[in-house]
């Protein structure tokens, strides 16, 4: 038997642990990067969608982030139910003896497909992650805009400056546009145009389009536009906006059950990373001192579609606010004619 060149048998175990290892790394997908734009900047160009039936603030009583299948089932039945055009239940805050609200079953409008916020391939129970417990840690002063906004929106009749801005086709209810950009449970699409000193991203609810200066600095004197100030900048591959001078007009916004309050002081920052093909990560935080205790941040997803993006010709077919004002007319002379 020839004797063992131990050398050479060294050399080849550390070959084929070389070409192990090559082999090895030839397999792992190497870190997503974004195609380009002529600029060279990361390109955010498309319609994406931020759809889902995740709310805002977490339910009460529920302390975990990420849902349980019990959870999913749960909700994905009472999405099933409204969408069948089964009754609500009643409204708790109502006044005894108020007739039930029109059109408040969701059996039209609402898109069909719809899944919970999942953020890598988790179900989310709330859009906020701060504070931990995912609620609006609201001040005293914030609980009360809060709550005279709820009282505004179910018995302040008095002319059109009254009502909500979503009412009067001024932005969204939901703050679909933003900022931040919380979708709505039907038109939640989104398109991104980009140029290298501005980005615009159309919101198909009402029909917004937010403006972002890139490398700009926030005006000298406050102008209170519907969607605030937004500059923008990249950090890497990462889109950040910064939005300020908010218009205390679009301070309260009805997010599903909630409301989301918003004062002329408040901070928005949204950063948005390309993370494949068809997603978009895009994560808020707010910071807003005289309306919530803690700053808030949100995470949320903005998925690629093929969805077309109509107008949303919200003024040309508002017969709503018409109604709901010449309705309020109506219940004054009722009351004034039983006085006499």
């Amino acid at each position: 038997m020839a004797p063992v060149n131990r050398r050479m048998t060294g050399r080849a175990v550390l070959t084929l642990a070389l070409a192990l290892l090559a082999t090895a790394g030839a397999g792992l997908s190497a870190p997503y990067r974004a195609p380009r734009t002529v600029s060279g900047t990361p390109d955010l160009q498309g319609v994406w969608t931020n759809l889902s039936i995740t709310e805002l603030e977490r339910p009460k009583g529920v302390t975990n982030l990420i849902a349980t299948e019990a959870q999913v089932a749960a909700r994905l039945s009472r999405r099933k139910a409204q969408l069948a055009g089964l009754k609500p239940p009643p409204n708790p805050k109502a006044p005894p003896g108020d007739p039930d609200d029109v059109g408040q079953t969701t059996s039209e409008f609402p898109d069909r497909d719809v899944d919970f916020l999942r953020i890598d391939g988790q179900p989310r129970t709330s859009i906020l992650v701060e504070p931990p417990d995912g609620r609006l840690p609201y001040t005293e002063a914030g609980r009360k805009l809060e709550a005279a906004a709820e009282a505004a929106d179910d018995h302040d009749f008095s002319g059109p400056e009254a009502r909500l801005p979503d009412e009067r086709c001024l932005i969204g209810p939901s703050s679909p546009e933003g900022p931040p950009m919380l979708g709505e449970p039907q038109n939640a699409n989104y398109r991104i145009v980009q140029t290298p000193h501005e980005i615009a991203i159309l919101s198909e609810m009402i029909h917004d389009v937010r403006i972002v200066h890139m490398g700009a600095h926030h005006p000298a004197v406050a102008t209170h536009p519907w969607m605030g100030d937004s500059i923008g900048w990249w950090e890497g591959d990462t889109l950040v906006i910064e939005t300020v001078d908010q218009n205390i007009g679009a301070g309260p916004r009805f997010v599903g059950p909630q409301v989301f309050y918003l004062s002329a002081t408040a901070k928005v920052v949204e950063r948005l990373t390309r993370i494949s093909p068809t997603e978009i990560r895009y994560d808020f935080t707010v910071e807003d001192p005289a309306i919530y205790a803690h700053r808030l941040r949100g995470e949320m997803m903005l998925r690629a579609t093929q969805a077309q993006i109509y107008e949303y010709a919200c003024h040309e077919g508002n017969y709503a606010l018409e109604n709901i004002l010449a309705g309020a007319r109506a219940v004054e002379r009722r009351a004034a004619d039983a006085k006499n």
